[in-house]
């Protein structure tokens, strides 16, 4: 109890330089935790996507459409269970800032393929029903405050106009890594409108998607559902949803990596600042140290007391990160939204800051333990500050 006592008395003696030292681990850890949780979450939708749905999509790339008239022969293919197919809206909600994403899709198979979109049964009905009906996630409707029964218009980007619909359900998610900012509606709807504006553009979809009974009849699947359309004039390229998440992700692997570089570099300056203020702790009390050793203390009880007083205020301002770091969290989930449809700090994340904060005091605390115990007990005496 002595000895703990002593350490939070040495650790508080100059306030001002510990405070400082605690709230600079405090914001390193913070930094660190949420660039660690943007990394992981980057990753989320290739981590939820489901074994057992695949995407067909044009071969040449995803900006090419496909006739809709390939659900009928992708049915025919064995182990295929289900085909939904769709087309990416691009649709702004009032002004260009209120960005989401928005899929005109055929509502009946797309709602059997994805059971992680819990949609009361009333409300799947309407939709099912309305052809100008649309189904909105859980925080989009609450950022937007809207309900079941109001008229949202979006403003088409890819698909020019306005484009009127009625909301009649609001889904949530099955787990808490589900997306609930999606909106989708009925594809039926903007390709009986295209085909009064621009026919041209009608009876084609961007993607299909598809149910197989099994995961390992993914790859066999696969190569029979692109084998059909091979030397067509749209050919098909047809692969799991995890793939075809990878393959954005992929894009923007080198962003990421310097993401994880700097979220490491600020806990190695935090560390340096940390050892600073140790090493001058620690050079205003070699006197100290030398008066210990010659009362009988040895080096471990020197050096017991410096690590420990460097981990107290390491691990203070860790603590203190890792709170901080919760608010933060649910600012960036409600701002930046359209982004980061989920920002959850995991355990993993908050293990991963304390073993920093130890780090950061234990390393520090390594050149000022190697003075204190080293120095002599006549050259300490001598050393006034």
């Amino acid at each position: 109890m002595f000895f703990l006592k002593l350490i939070i008395r040495n650790a508080f003696r100059h306030r001002l330089r510990t405070v400082l030292t605690v709230v600079g681990v405090a914001i390193a850890v913070m930094a660190f935790g949420l660039l660690s949780t943007l990394v992981g979450l980057w990753y989320l939708g290739v981590e939820s996507s489901s074994a057992t749905r695949l995407v067909t999509r044009n071969s040449i790339s995803l900006v090419f459409s496909l006739p809709v008239a390939y659900k009928d022969r992708i049915r025919q293919v064995p182990g295929v269970k289900s085909v939904s197919w769709g087309n990416w809206f691009g649709g702004v909600y009032i002004e260009p800032k209120n960005f989401f994403p928005n899929f005109a899709v055929e509502p009946g198979s797309y709602l059997g393929l994805y059971p992680e979109f819990i949609l009361p049964p009333d409300q799947k009905a309407a939709f099912l029903l309305d052809r100008r009906g649309a189904v909105a996630g859980r925080k989009l409707a609450e950022k937007y405050r809207w309900k079941t029964g109001d008229q949202i218009t979006l403003k088409g980007t890819i698909f020019p106009g306005e484009w009127p619909f009625v909301l009649r359900g609001i889904y949530r998610g099955a787990q808490k890594s589900t997306d609930e900012t999606q909106f989708f509606f009925n594809w039926n709807y903007l390709n009986e409108t295209l085909k009064k504006t621009v026919p041209r553009r009608a009876d084609q979809v961007g993607f299909y998607m598809t149910g197989v009974s099994r995961p390992d009849q993914a790859a066999e699947v696969s190569v029979a559902i692109d084998t059909l359309f091979h030397n067509s004039l749209a050919e098909t390229l047809t692969e799991t949803e995890k793939a075809f998440q990878l393959g954005f992700v992929s894009m923007t692997e080198a962003i990421m990596v310097a993401i994880r570089i700097v979220s490491y570099v600020v806990i190695v300056i935090i560390m340096v600042v940390a050892a600073n203020t140790m090493a001058m702790t620690a050079r205003e009390r070699m006197g100290e140290f030398a008066t210990l050793k010659t009362l009988g203390f040895g080096p471990w009880y020197i050096a017991l007391v410096v690590f420990g007083e460097s981990i107290t205020i390491s691990m203070v301002g860790g603590f203190t990160g890792v709170l901080l770091t919760f608010p933060a969290a649910c600012w960036i989930e409600a701002e930046l939204s359209q982004f980061f449809p989920v920002f959850n700090i995991s355990p993993m994340t908050i293990y991963l800051d304390l073993l920093a904060s130890f780090t950061v005091g234990v390393t520090a605390a390594v050149f000022p333990t190697w003075r204190g115990v080293t120095i002599g007990i006549a050259e300490g005496l001598r050393r006034v500050g």
